[in-house]
């Protein structure tokens, strides 16, 4: 005959095995969401650099097909190839207005171009009459397409970077970041991870921030200043890069690689995942 003390130790016993059985499952489960939003974030990546390749087709296609870029044809040719009108000057740079100029022409002509060349890209674009302060929330899908990055990210073109003044043509980029006002310029933050916007810069070009055809700029006229470089009244801005020390920080995307070093994005900072990035993808075609 157990007595008992014997039976609660056993029960005790008990309670001790459950709680352990309790904690195996609750780390399953923490585990398999953190894998979970791993994939996630994984797919976000896969779709945007889809996107982009998507995009530079389409230009592709679209200067195959009219010898202009999109939005940047003068009137003359584009009422040649049916189009209604055209607001460009064919020099080969998209500049301009966001809502009347070539940078707005450049979506609507890749998604109606007057019904010449539908389904080059996917959506519809238009230049309505931006609301008094300029278009803000849903209003902005009217000018540019959302990022399938998500975050509050939209992807728009502009030009000019590193090489506003030197007298040579400068790249047509399309730029990703967290756009929150377009009229004449953009106003814009950045908002993509860090461990994401170096996933896509390893992936698509050669991982480093500042330099090739994907670089850790952006665009906001929140900010602007001529001397840095500008195009359109805009500002194009490096995203929250570390000025002095060597390594990076929690608000930054890149460290700036010390003296006479490269600039790396700041991925050993809590691995990555800063909300601290935005990118700008140079043409690969058309240009």
């Amino acid at each position: 005959m157990q007595s008992a003390s014997s039976k609660s130790s056993q029960a005790a016993g008990f309670t001790l095995i459950e709680m352990s059985i309790v904690l195996v499952i609750i780390g399953l489960i923490i585990g398999g969401v953190l894998v979970g939003q791993d994939l996630i974030r994984a797919a976000a990546v896969r779709a945007q650099i889809s996107q982009i390749e998507k995009y530079n087709t389409a230009v592709n296609t679209f200067y195959g097909k009219y010898g202009a870029l999109p939005g940047d044809m003068n009137d003359t040719i584009a009422r040649q190839f049916g189009f209604a009108t055209g607001v460009g000057n064919s020099d080969g740079i998209v500049s301009g207005s966001m809502t009347t100029g070539e940078r707005a022409k450049f979506w609507e002509d890749l998604s109606t171009a007057n019904g010449l060349n539908i389904g080059l890209i996917d959506g519809s674009f238009s230049m309505p009459t931006p609301p008094g302060g300029g278009a803000t929330g849903t209003f902005l899908a009217n000018y540019m397409p959302q990022a399938k990055i998500g975050n509050g990210n939209y992807i728009y073109v502009w030009s000019g970077g590193q090489y506003p003044f030197s007298g040579v043509t400068p790249p047509n980029y399309f730029g990703l970041s967290a756009v929150s006002n377009v009229s004449f310029a953009l106003s814009s933050t950045p908002t993509i991870r860090v461990s994401q916007a170096y996933a896509i810069d390893t992936k698509t070009d050669d991982g480093l921030p500042t330099s090739g055809r994907v670089m850790a700029v952006y665009i906001d006229s929140s900010s602007f200043d001529q001397s840095v470089g500008w195009t359109d009244g805009d500002d194009y801005n490096p995203p929250n890069a570390e000025t002095i020390p060597i390594t990076g920080a929690a608000t930054t995307c890149f460290d700036n690689g010390g003296v006479a070093g490269v600039p790396h994005y700041s991925i050993e900072i809590n691995s990555g995942a800063g909300a601290n990035c935005a990118l700008s993808f140079q043409f690969q075609s058309g240009d």
